[in-house]
């Protein structure tokens, strides 16, 4: 009988908040595969869980993952883990739990902290809609790429950084994206826990005297609503018309042009075909 592969929150700083049914689980399995063995044995020790345990990390998951995926198939329980918060998420257990529904083996999902979804909670930004950017990439190139990408987004965006790159991001930050609100909360659920609302510009000013300590979550405001023009209703379905005649569909055009104009899609959409 093939076995399942439980994964499991961690605390992301108090050890008080790792869930009894997460202690349970830890208890009950065959093995564990941790990111970091050493801190998830400290976790461990804490609980007095005996456990053993295999490393997974990003460097060897291809190998490890094959070797996990067999124990599993062979009838044992495995659960993973991080060294804090949810597994998958900008963690290398997203590749084991594809492998896991590739091969049909079951998966059984024991929530936990998430310092993502536990920073955007406090941050006093708009929390019903919101994107999860991850780390953004160490090369300017590409740090830069990902940001224009987003630049228009208007839902809230949420990154996690290192302490010594925290400055060059927020320099990215501020010129691609403009001066925005941002929220930089940083060691949550830990002794020195705090929470900084400013903007990338304050921050910088902040930074440049004091230097960042701690690993960072920014969550940043969205891009603000687009400005509506003063077009008159005839001029903007002027506009439609041209976008028509460029090969755009009349639906798309009129879409577009209102998404602009503040005008609503169905009076232009009418419009442009009489």
């Amino acid at each position: 009988m093939t076995g399942t592969l439980y994964v499991v929150g961690t605390p992301i700083g108090n050890l008080s908040d790792l869930s009894p049914r997460a202690a349970q689980t830890l208890r009950e399995v065959d093995f564990i595969a941790a990111e970091d063995t050493r801190v998830t044995q400290k976790l461990l020790n804490h609980f007095e869980i005996k456990k053993p345990m295999t490393s997974y990390y990003q460097h060897n998951l291809r190998e490890r993952g094959e070797e996990i995926l067999a124990r599993i198939e062979s009838g044992e329980n495995c659960a993973i883990v991080t060294d804090a918060g949810m597994p998958c998420i900008s963690d290398p257990g997203e590749d084991l739990v594809g492998l896991c529904a590739a091969r049909g083996i079951p998966t059984v999902v024991i929530p936990g902290p998430s310092a993502a979804i536990s920073a955007l909670a406090v941050s006093g930004l708009p929390t019903s809609r919101f994107s999860f950017e991850g780390f953004l990439s160490t090369n300017n190139k590409n740090r830069a790429a990902h940001l224009r990408e987003i630049v228009n987004d208007r839902h809230t965006l949420i990154f996690f950084e290192a302490p010594h790159k925290l400055i060059y991001t927020l320099q990215d930050m501020l010129a691609v994206l403009g001066d925005r609100r941002v929220a930089l909360c940083r060691e949550l659920t830990k002794l020195h826990e705090e929470v900084i609302r400013t903007t990338f510009s304050g921050a910088l000013a902040q930074y440049r005297e004091k230097s960042p300590r701690g690993e960072y979550v920014l969550i940043v405001e969205g891009a603000p609503e687009p400005e509506r023009t003063s077009l008159s209703l005839d001029e903007a379905v002027g506009q439609v018309k041209a976008l028509r005649e460029s090969g755009i569909s009349v639906s798309d055009a009129a879409k577009q042009v209102a998404k602009e104009t503040g005008y609503k899609k169905g009076d232009l959409y009418r419009l442009a075909l009489q």
